[in-house]
């Protein structure tokens, strides 16, 4: 799966504005109506020119020409999101620790038994 560059929980102010823009949803007044599936899809659906779409375009940018022209806030921006980023671990490091730690305990319980 490929990063979306959000985050529901601490983006859930740009998601809302983001529906409120788009699609006129007022998620504050509507969300306990709609099913989850349905709210997937809308914020799937949302386009580059809301405001989760514009901060999750900065927190993805890599090209170097682009990188030169944002400005001190876009570069705050886009360093939070890679500062956060870095401190998780990605799922397949942690299965790949438990993975050597379920080898390490199986080589203590054979040495023992």
């Amino acid at each position: 799966m490929t990063d979306p560059y959000y985050d529901l929980s601490e983006d859930w102010e740009l998601v809302a504005a983001s529906f409120q823009s788009m699609y006129g949803i007022r998620l504050a007044r509507q969300l306990r109506d709609m099913k989850w599936r349905e709210f997937a899809a809308l914020l799937a659906g949302l386009g580059g020119d809301t405001p989760l779409g514009r901060v999750a375009a900065i927190r993805a940018e890599n090209d170097p020409r682009r990188l030169e022209n944002f400005t001190p806030e876009m570069r705050s921006v886009r360093a939070r999101w890679r500062t956060r980023r870095a401190r998780q671990k990605p799922q397949s490091d942690v299965d790949a620790f438990l993975h050597e730690m379920k080898r390490a305990f199986m080589s203590l319980d054979q040495r023992e038994g």
